[in-house]
């Protein structure tokens, strides 16, 4: 029984990669005066922008990393139906985004940042 567990595991982050591509858009009626990104666009390509921002992404576990200053951050992960909400991290707060849209393709001149661990 815990092999089975542990062998659906790959199979349910694959399933949270896929969900979470798209483009997202800040739920104002949490607080319009609250800073930070509006829009966020999740790539297949492991790339996510904001603003003028863009980031490596990755799933581990019931987690959203993103690679800021030369290391991963974690965010805990939440998502139900066209609602992704993160919180940890540097976040002092949860965040909700509800989802508007697929990913935008990311301009060829914008790379895709590297991996911090890859070194």
């Amino acid at each position: 029984m815990l092999a089975a567990g542990l062998l659906a595991a790959p199979g349910v982050v694959a399933a949270q990669q896929q969900a979470i591509l798209g483009t997202w858009k800040f739920d104002l009626k949490q607080d319009p005066k609250k800073s930070g990104p509006r829009i966020v666009i999740v790539r297949p390509d492991s790339s996510a922008s904001y603003g003028t921002q863009t980031v490596r992404w990755r799933i581990v576990g019931d987690s959203l990393a993103l690679a800021l200053g030369g290391e991963w951050v974690n965010y805990r992960l939440k998502l139900k139906g066209k609602h992704l909400t993160l919180s940890g991290g540097d976040l002092h707060e949860p965040v909700t985004f509800q989802l508007v849209g697929p990913p935008s393709s990311r301009p060829d001149s914008v790379p895709v940042p590297p991996d911090p661990e890859a070194g």
